[in-house]
């Protein structure tokens, strides 16, 4: 007889931690697809934007960032995490980066020419900013090791980094613009993305907490600076990137201010303290983001602009199965 490994399978009857649970059921429950978002109604108001050029950069920035974190990033996370439950759960999530990532393309299909998306596309793998980052946050991904907890931690601080802090340079333009009304359904679809990110942040450093709380406190100290080193230098290439992008528009001091508000928010996902002092962020975006329609919260509904149904709030009868046959 030979001698097989015995494989385990996955075991849903029996939740391991009932929040692994509730960060797949709420992901599910967020589902939705970019086409069912009337991006082509913003067409008339792009023929006469004045900063095409920022907004393209922004949409091809957060591309890449969201194929990173679909090809390398959550794939390394759930092949090495030994909890069955959570891999469900960060597989999961890796699948909607992959939406994320799709959606910019329809944004652009929508309001550019072919030219112009080849150029931005050109541009993502030149611009040496955002480069420096996706190879940072990857070096990490593709550094993790079988069964050893610190390099596996480095790699959920590093997805926490992405998903809570990196990707809010890019969505800064399109929620400020949306928050005053200007190609409002592209913003929307911005909208969905960040509700994503939001769960995915908060599960992911939930999942990082629990596997840091094994450590003893030398090692856990010694990880915090490690972490907090990470985060300083990703500022301080995302401040050159940010001069980089929003060069035209005179928006450089508030998307600053904006990253720094959440790199504080990534910290506390990972129930660090935060590095940053409290500052007022541009009352134009946070109208982008709580603006009826809009979705910030995702225990919330989808959005107006959204056209499939709307999610329901978590509640005590999300858990009753009782009908179920």
């Amino acid at each position: 007889m030979l001698n097989l490994k015995s494989y385990p399978a996955i075991n849903w009857n029996k939740v391991n931690n009932e929040l692994t649970k509730v960060f797949w059921d709420q992901q599910w429950k967020q589902m939705w697809l970019p086409e069912d978002v009337a991006v082509s109604k913003d067409i008339k108001q792009w023929k006469s934007f004045e900063y095409q050029n920022t907004y393209k950069k922004v949409f091809g920035g957060l591309t890449l960032l969201d194929t990173l974190q679909t090809n390398i990033g959550m794939n390394e996370i759930a092949k090495f995490n030994p909890d069955l439950q959570e891999k469900a759960v960060l597989t999961l999530f890796g699948a909607f980066e992959a939406v994320h990532a799709k959606s910019y393309s329809y944004i652009f299909t929508t309001l550019c020419n072919n030219d112009e998306i080849e150029e931005v596309f050109d541009w993502v793998e030149k611009n040496e900013y955002l480069q420096y980052k996706a190879n940072r946050i990857a070096d990490i991904y593709t550094s993790i090791k079988e069964d050893d907890d610190e390099s596996l931690w480095k790699a959920m601080f590093a997805s926490v980094m992405l998903e809570s802090f990196l990707f809010y340079s890019g969505f800064f333009y399109p929620l400020y613009l949306g928050g005053q009304g200007t190609l409002r359904n592209s913003s929307e679809v911005i909208s969905l993305i960040l509700r994503d990110e939001s769960i995915h942040g908060v599960a992911v450093g939930y999942f990082a907490q629990n596997v840091f709380n094994k450590f003893e406190v030398e090692k856990q100290n010694e990880l915090k600076v490690w972490g907090y080193e990470l985060l300083l230098d990703l500022y301080q290439n995302e401040v050159k990137y940010t001069d980089d992008i929003y060069a035209e528009t005179g928006l450089s001091p508030d998307v600053k201010a904006y990253v720094r508000y959440n790199a504080n928010k990534a910290l506390m996902n990972l129930g660090l303290d935060t590095m940053f002092p409290e500052e007022e962020i541009n009352p134009i975006v946070m109208n982008g983001i709580r603006n009826e329609g809009s979705t910030f919260d995702f225990f919330s509904q989808k959005g107006s602009t959204y056209t499939i149904a709307r999610v329901e709030a978590i509640n005590d009868s999300t858990f009753d199965y009782s009908n179920l046959k």
